[in-house]
C-alpha cells in the first residue's frame, strides 16, 4: 500500500491505515495523555487534529518513539507537523527487547536538545512512551531512577507483567546492581550495564501474559 498524500488514493490510503490498522479510531477521545513537567507531555499516536490542537497550546517538538517507519499514520503526522511549524524527531524505542547504551544516551542527548514545549509518543502512550518519560525525568528532572520509574504504570495502561516488563526489568537491574555497589544510572549504563545479560535475566524470570503479548498484541 502506498501513502502519497499528493494523490487522493494515497491519501486515502494513509487515512485508512491510521483510522483502521493502527487503531486510530480508540484514540479519538481516549489519548492518554499526562503532562510529566512544564516543558513535556506524553501521550498516544496523535492524529493530524491532534497535532493541530497540541501546535495550538504551543508544542514545538514532537518525539515520535515509533522511528520513521513506512505508514499512513506517519506519513500523516510528518505532514501535519511541517503545516504547523512543528519539528518532529524520529527515535526508535522498542517495548520489548532491551536499549543499547548508545540509544539510552541518545534519548539522553535528544532532551538536551530539543526545542520545548515538547510532546513525545507511542501507539498507545504506554510502554515505550513510559520508558522515554523515565529517561526524561531522570536525566532532565533530576530524579532518582526509584521515582522516575513510576512512568511505567498501570494508570497509563502499563503492564510490566507482559514480555513490556522487560522495560522495567532493565531498571530494576540498576537499582539492584547500585543497591550492592553505589555507582550512578549513566556509569552503570556505560560501565556495568550488560544489555543480553539483562535481557536473558528478564527471559529466565518472565512468565507470559497472552492477554497483552497474543490476543491485544500491544506496542
Amino acid at each position: 500500500m502506498t501513502f502519497d498524500l499528493s494523490t487522493k488514493q494515497g491519501r486515502k490510503n494513509a487515512y485508512s491505515d491510521l483510522i483502521w490498522r493502527d487503531h486510530g479510531f480508540l484514540r479519538v477521545w481516549f489519548k492518554n495523555q499526562r503532562w510529566i513537567s512544564k516543558e513535556m507531555v506524553r501521550t498516544n499516536q496523535p492524529s493530524p487534529v491532534q497535532i493541530k490542537y497540541w501546535a495550538e497550546q504551543g508544542i514545538r517538538t514532537i518525539i515520535n518513539l515509533r522511528g520513521g517507519i513506512h505508514s499512513g499514520f506517519h506519513a500523516l503526522e510528518a505532514e501535519a507537523c511541517k503545516e504547523h511549524g512543528i519539528n518532529l524527531v524520529n527515535f526508535t524505542v522498542r517495548s520489548r527487547d532491551t536499549h543499547s547504551p548508545e540509544e539510552i544516551f541518545g534519548l539522553r542527548d535528544l532532551f538536551e536538545n530539543i526545542e520545548y514545549p515538547a510532546l513525545m509518543h507511542c501507539k498507545s502512550g504506554a510502554d515505550r512512551a513510559g520508558f522515554a518519560a523515565a529517561l526524561y525525568m531522570h536525566f532532565r528532572q533530576g530524579q532518582r531512577i526509584e521515582q522516575a520509574l513510576q512512568q511505567l504504570s498501570l494508570r497509563t495502561l502499563h503492564i510490566k507483567q507482559g514480555k513490556t516488563g522487560m522495560l522495567d526489568f532493565f531498571f530494576e537491574a540498576y537499582l539492584d546492581f547500585s543497591s550492592k555497589k553505589p555507582i550512578s544510572f549513566s556509569d552503570w549504563v556505560e560501565f556495568e550495564y550488560d544489555r543480553d545479560a539483562v535481557k536473558a535475566g528478564f527471559m529466565e524470570s518472565w512468565i507470559g501474559n497472552i492477554t497483552v503479548d497474543k490476543i491485544l498484541r500491544r506496542e
